[in-house]
């Protein structure tokens, strides 16, 4: 026979049941009332952002009673404004503009004299570089013949003029802060590819006072190899006061044979595009052009078997000018570069704008004389 549970459990059971059902009421009752809250709180807002269309005694504070009352009830016109992005007024200041991080600029002509020519990294502002001018003499004698003295080479000192290039932009604090794209990297891009353009032209044709002095600045002479003072280029004559003559193949022919064979071995053609415009044209005597294009993507395009290098700084064709280069270059031009380039960050001496000043000290000179012919235009 099963026993009975106490009558102080039943109680306690009954008190717990009781209890559980009135906490359900009360939070049924809490639901609705928020739920009747949230009702009355979405008419409020409904009717605060509805446009007033009668207002008794008040003055129409939107254009939509005046369309209401002119043209739905009056049948008057009236003039709407729609809102746009053409104009700024009309919503086109509220229209987000993109500006494109990666700026497009005009290309600048980077002459390509670095490339072929001699570069020295130097320690100090006083560099030179001692050239021989002489080879050791040499003579034959018999087995038991005297052997007098022979001469002794002679050397050359190239102490080749130099400057400093520099830049010295600036920039507004707030601009290097809020600027859609790195202004910092672009400035120093910038900066780069000046300093790239204005050292090729000072290699060309640079005055040598405070800058490097360009091998179309050097003395020039007819004289051969052998009787030409040292330093002195050799230019020859295009046979013509304002261009080429008739047979101007025959002059180029003249200019690749001037050059030592020795120096030949690695020799290029230097000369702007105009330039190269007219030589392309040229043909031998059985029709073929002079101009060989490159044979494979990479490979220099060539004139009578050697490359051509095409520097923008070199001058058109024109009476008395030197518009076409020959030579070996690495030997025949010495660039003496004494730091790369250096950008010093400026942000305390002209507040708000921050300076990027950027020095670098470049010289250049002809190294070799023998190394380098010109074409001139002269009769």
């Amino acid at each position: 026979m099963e026993a009975t549970p106490p009558v102080e459990a039943l109680d306690a059971s009954f008190d717990l049941v009781t209890r559980q059902d009135a906490t359900e009421a009360a939070v049924e009752a809490l639901r609705g009332d928020v739920d009747d809250v949230k009702t009355r709180l979405d008419r409020v807002s409904r009717a605060a952002s509805r446009p007033l269309i009668e207002a008794s005694g008040a003055a129409p504070s939107l254009e939509v009673k005046s369309f209401v009352q002119g043209y739905l009830r009056s049948g008057r016109e009236t003039e709407l404004k729609s809102l746009s992005g053409a104009a700024l007024a009309d919503g086109g200041y509220a229209v987000p503009r993109e500006i494109d991080a990666l700026i497009s600029a005009r290309l600048k002509n980077i002459n390509p004299i670095r490339a072929i020519a001699q570069v020295v990294q130097t320690g100090s502002a006083g560099y030179r570089k001692l050239v021989t001018t002489s080879g050791t003499a040499s003579g034959w004698v018999s087995e038991t013949a005297l052997r007098p003295e022979t001469a002794t080479p002679a050397f050359a000192e190239i102490a080749p003029p130099s400057g400093e290039l520099y830049a010295n932009p600036a920039a507004s604090q707030a601009m290097l802060d809020d600027a859609a794209f790195d202004i910092q990297t672009w400035l120093a891009d910038e900066i780069a590819m000046e300093f790239a353009r204005a050292e090729g032209a000072a290699f060309v044709g640079g005055s040598g006072t405070n800058q490097p002095r360009g091998f179309l600045n050097a003395a020039t002479s007819t004289a051969g190899d052998a009787t030409r003072t040292f330093g002195t280029l050799q230019h020859l004559v295009s046979g013509n006061a304002t261009g080429f003559d008739t047979s101007p193949e025959l002059k180029l022919i003249d200019l690749v044979h001037s050059l030592k064979a020795g120096h030949r071995q690695g020799a290029s053609w230097v000369m702007n595009s105009k330039t190269l415009a007219q030589v392309r044209k040229l043909k031998a005597a059985d029709g073929s052009f002079l101009w060989q294009p490159g044979l494979m993507e990479g490979q220099p395009n060539r004139l009578l078997g050697y490359p051509v290098v095409e520097a923008e700084d070199m001058p058109d064709v024109g009476a008395g000018v030197c518009p076409i280069a020959f030579g070996n270059f690495r030997a025949g031009y010495l660039i003496a570069e004494r730091s790369a380039t250096s950008i010093l960050r400026d942000p305390f001496t002209n507040k708000p704008f921050v300076h990027f000043y950027a020095t670098k000290r470049i010289g250049g000179q002809v190294l070799d004389s023998d190394a380098i012919k010109l074409l001139r235009i002269q009769a």
